[in-house]
């Protein structure tokens, strides 16, 4: 197994353990750590796995894979994705086990409604960092911004959105 196998093994390990609400709310620390720690690729670059991720059908996870595919290939894919399922999944199962023993206790109660702002938080500092990576202009901040007020509206499907901003750049103003 080459080193960055190995690495992509162990870092994806210990986020997996960390991703409280799914993949997204532990993205700034992903970003970290392939972007600036490993230098394994630009933010930009980052950013535009994270995007392709997104538009792809599945679940958000795929930039786990896509990661791993542009560090080490297919290994590398496979490797990710397995190393970000695999331990989340044990101790989600172990867990589930114990928790359903407290159903009706009070501090599980207080737990849950706890981790809600934590997850919001994760996701909101996730969003900040693509944003961040992204948007090289304050044209691109400003439509980004006006996105997700926009999106935020639950009479507006997001397709309009993604629509509006692809013509947009086809149009060359971003």
């Amino acid at each position: 197994m080459s080193d960055a196998v190995a690495q992509l093994a162990v870092d994806f390990s210990l986020l997996s353990l960390l991703a409280v609400g799914g993949v997204i709310t532990v993205l700034p620390e992903m970003h970290r750590t392939v972007v600036e720690v490993h230098g394994w690729m630009s933010g930009a670059e980052f950013a535009q796995l994270f995007a392709l991720a997104q538009a792809s059908p599945g679940p958000n996870i795929l930039v786990v894979s896509l990661i791993g595919w542009k560090v080490a290939g297919l290994a590398g894919a496979a490797v990710a994705t397995a190393a970000v399922c695999a331990p989340s999944c044990v101790l989600t199962y172990s867990v589930s086990r114990i928790w359903q023993r407290f159903r009706g206790a009070a501090w599980r109660k207080a737990v849950e409604d706890g981790l809600v702002p934590v997850t919001v938080g994760l996701m909101l500092a996730g969003g900040y960092l693509i944003t961040l990576s992204a948007d090289h202009s304050a044209l691109a901040f400003a439509i980004t911004a006006m996105t997700a007020a926009v999106a935020l509206a639950p009479r507006i499907h997001p397709l309009w959105l993604l629509a509006a901003g692809g013509l947009l750049g086809l149009a060359g103003w971003v």
